[in-house]
């Protein structure tokens, strides 16, 4: 390859920016980003396929530093590439409201993927990534027109190798044979606490080849031309490539470099001015000098690239219209014109059909009717799809040599859920897995992350509570739906029938600005009737289910719940009290309803009950300090769900006695 200008002083630009940025906030990470300074050369200036016009150009590479500590790493090499991003946010580094947050942050700064920072979810969504790449490819490209053809790139250090979530995704990426993912190792042998010898010996170049990856061993991570040929040999394999490549943490620091001093935390003004010296960097703090700008600028290559793929896409156009209109449309977010017509059309069969069945098949139901309108569903289970019943029969399972639509993830929670959150940023899938409830718990980061990113991801959740019976308290969700209340922005789900289920999907689908989880039973729950009103303010989160003129309490309920609030009111109804069974099937969504339709649905002044078959804190919200909770705050035990539900008090006695003791309180 060649350069107009010497790759040290590339290179040293971004250690500059990263030292100076890191010095100036107080606070950072300036070892990752001196140490991996060449490989970026290598990657950034030869092989790395983007615009920095338009960050969001289909079929850009795409780059995920999975190490997001060493964000200045990132920030440095958008900057001096000619992205959007002014040298003023490069020393607002870690500063309110800046575009340069202290690990990158997706929609805050232009370029980034992902939001990276918890270790090995980057290295995960670009698994997610690079199948969400290969489907596609598979699905729309024609010969002599490879309209979808892009590689992942990531860079990797020791803690996200440490972390087990790297290898449930980097082994079923081999398994997938993901060929367009190429890693770099940054093998520096340092962590927070030191020399990792201590404590991470793995032979991680074995490791990768028992996954089935290329392995590139020995590489000199500061010898740009070897890096190089690195990506060349990683780019002619059939395999994802692991390139490992062993360098100096922190290089340039002459005091400093190679110890985990320079890991976290800032060199101070002496050895930032030692470095200057050492690596002959003549210039200011965030200054940098034209010929670097000149060497780094990548707008007109990028603009090249993106104007011939253009002309690529015209006439695939002009050949196959409906493809290309296809693809744009998947790649938009855009959803099918027809859903509305289905999802209408299915709910009137299911209340026809007034089907008494588990939720979890009421969910399996839904799919089967929304897959056909909507192509870019892509389904899946963590080893689980008979019991999650997240397949349809038209689906086709995704193999290594075979397109398909539906991912046997394995037993791997975590590593399903950081993967469809890097198919769903990588654009035209709406990804969904599934697990049992209980185990959403493995996941919990990666849903964290995906709510904190507004991903379209939905995670199915099957077996929710002591109903699942004989499994015991190890498969038993307690606590688990109010756990997962409490992430922001995460809608929440726990349908009570056929119905509730069908619009919890169609919510789900629909919803372009944050995460779903669908949280179903494994009993069968009796069909509720409802009028077309009340069907319609189910998308509500809340809504009045059955009502008695001038109710003397409200009983709120989810999931198969409701069943035991119906058959509670019917007891009161015979002792004659007037009750109002609100059914809330998403309390996320019901809080964002106004304040008048949530006083109509919960009557200021009405005694309530909440039930629910799990702990009882979180429904406090809802009927206040004098209402009661019938719930669960203990763990669950191993016996038939019938059993269960009438030893922990699920019973029509307990309710009407809760009921009638809140009514006899609030008289008092």
């Amino acid at each position: 390859m060649t350069f107009t200008l010497p790759t040290t002083k590339m290179a040293n630009a971004i250690r500059a920016l990263a030292m100076d940025a890191v010095q100036k906030a107080n606070s950072g990470h300036p070892g990752a980003p001196m140490g991996m300074a060449d490989i970026a050369v290598a990657l950034w200036s030869n092989h790395y396929s983007h615009n920095p016009a338009n960050p969001k150009w289909i079929n850009r590479d795409r780059f995920v530093l999975s190490n997001g500590h060493g964000s200045m790493l990132h920030y440095a090499l958008l900057h001096l590439t000619g992205y959007d991003l002014s040298m003023d946010e490069i020393r607002n580094f870690r500063q309110m409201h800046s575009k340069t947050p202290g690990h990158p942050e997706v929609d805050i700064t232009p370029g980034i993927e992902t939001t990276t920072g918890p270790l090995g979810q980057g290295i995960t969504n670009a698994v997610g990534m690079a199948l969400a790449e290969k489907l596609l490819a598979a699905e729309f490209n024609r010969p002599n027109f490879n309209v979808v053809d892009h590689h992942t790139y990531v860079f990797l250090g020791d803690g996200c190798l440490m972390e087990g979530i790297s290898h449930e995704a980097c082994s079923l990426a081999g398994t997938l044979r993901l060929p367009k993912l190429i890693a770099f190792y940054d093998d520096n042998g340092i962590s927070i606490d030191g020399h990792v010898e201590g404590w991470f010996q793995d032979d991680t170049p074995k490791r990768f080849e028992a996954y089935g990856w290329n392995v590139v061993r020995a590489i000199d991570g500061h010898d740009v031309n070897a890096v190089d040929a690195a990506i060349k040999q990683a780019k002619a394999s059939d395999k994802p490539t692991l390139i490992c490549c062993k360098t100096v943490i922190g290089k340039g620091s002459p005091n400093m470099a190679g110890t985990h001093n320079v890991h976290g935390a800032a060199l101070g003004d002496k050895e930032i001015a030692a470095t200057r010296a050492a690596i002959g960097w003549g210039y200011a703090p965030f200054e940098v000098p034209a010929d670097v700008y000149a060497a780094w600028d990548a707008k007109a290559k990028g603009a090249a690239q993106e104007s011939a793929w253009n002309t690529l896409q015209q006439a695939y156009a002009a050949q196959y219209p409906e493809l290309a209109s296809e693809l744009t449309r998947r790649m938009s977010g855009e959803l099918p014109a027809n859903l509305e017509q289905t999802v209408a059309a299915y709910i009137a069969t299911c209340v026809e059909k007034k089907e008494t069945i588990a939720t979890r098949k009421a969910s399996q139901n839904a799919i089967q009717a929304l897959a056909p309108v909507l192509p870019e569903f892509l389904g899946g289970s963590a080893d689980l799809t008979g019991s999650n019943l997240t397949n349809w029969k038209e689906c086709v399972a995704v193999r290594a040599d075979q397109w398909g639509n539906h991912i046997n993830y394995g037993v791997r929670e975590f590593g399903m859920s950081a993967i469809m959150n890097g198919i769903a940023l990588h654009g035209g899938h709406i990804p969904f897995g599934a697990t049992f409830l209980t185990f959403s718990d493995y996941s919990r980061n990666a849903l964290r992350m995906a709510a904190l990113m507004k991903l379209r991801s939905i995670f199915v959740f099957t077996h929710d509570s002591i109903g699942l019976g004989e499994d015991g308290p190890t498969h038993q969700s307690v606590e688990h739906v109010s756990s997962l209340r409490l992430i922001p922005n995460l809608d929440n789900w726990r349908p009570c029938d056929t119905v509730e289920s069908a619009v919890a999907w169609e919510q789900a689908v629909k919803r372009h600005n944050g995460p779903t989880t669908l949280i179903f039973s494994r009993q069968n729950l009796p069909f509720q009737e409802r009028s077309a009103e009340q069907i319609a303010n189910i998308k509500r989160g809340g809504y009045v289910l059955r009502d008695a003129p001038n109710a003397q309490v409200i009983l709120i309920a989810t999931g198969s719940e409701i069943e035991l609030a119906v058959k509670s009111a019917d007891e009161l109804a015979q002792h004659g009290m007037a009750v109002r069974i609100v059914s809330m099937p998403s309390t996320d969504v019901f809080d964002r309803q106004d304040a008048a339709y949530k006083a109509a649905v919960l009557t200021k002044g009405v005694p309530r009950v909440a039930i629910e078959a799990g702990v009882t804190d979180f429904w406090h919200k809802y009927v206040g300090l004098e209402g009661a909770v019938i719930g669960i705050d203990t763990f669950g035990e191993s016996a038939p769900a019938g059993v269960l539900f009438k030893h922990f008090g699920f019973t029509v006695e307990n309710v009407v006695a809760a009921a009638k003791n809140v009514v006899q309180s609030a008289q008092a």
